[in-house]
């Protein structure tokens, strides 16, 4: 995501959304139940809005939206790491518990 958008003021967001599209005859989930997105809030936003533009351009009358945001202020987060700081987080308590386990 570009940050030409973002203001200085913009709140830094990882997002989990997971769209659904409705009245196409039976309904169709295409983002394996959640896709992880980051960056600016504003263009977080304007991501999913562009989701549910493409999905509806596709035949969709209907959508629902599941979204869960987080945002932090107590420490930086480079762009583009959020993400990969929880994958990384989650990676060594599980190497952690493995090792405890095995003796």
């Amino acid at each position: 995501m570009s940050s030409t958008s973002n203001s200085s003021s913009d709140l830094y967001a990882v997002a989990d959304f997971c769209l659904v599209p409705m009245g196409t005859g039976e309904p169709s989930v295409a983002d394996g139940y959640g896709t992880n997105l980051e960056g600016p809030w504003t263009e977080v936003m304007q991501a999913i809005h562009a989701c549910h533009a493409a999905v509806h351009a596709k035949g969709a009358p209907r959508i629902a939206t599941d979204i869960r945001i987080g945002t932090r202020v107590d420490r930086e987060i480079a762009p583009g790491t959020g993400n990969e700081g929880k994958v990384k987080r989650v990676e060594e308590i599980l190497a952690r518990d493995q090792s405890a386990s095995t003796q």
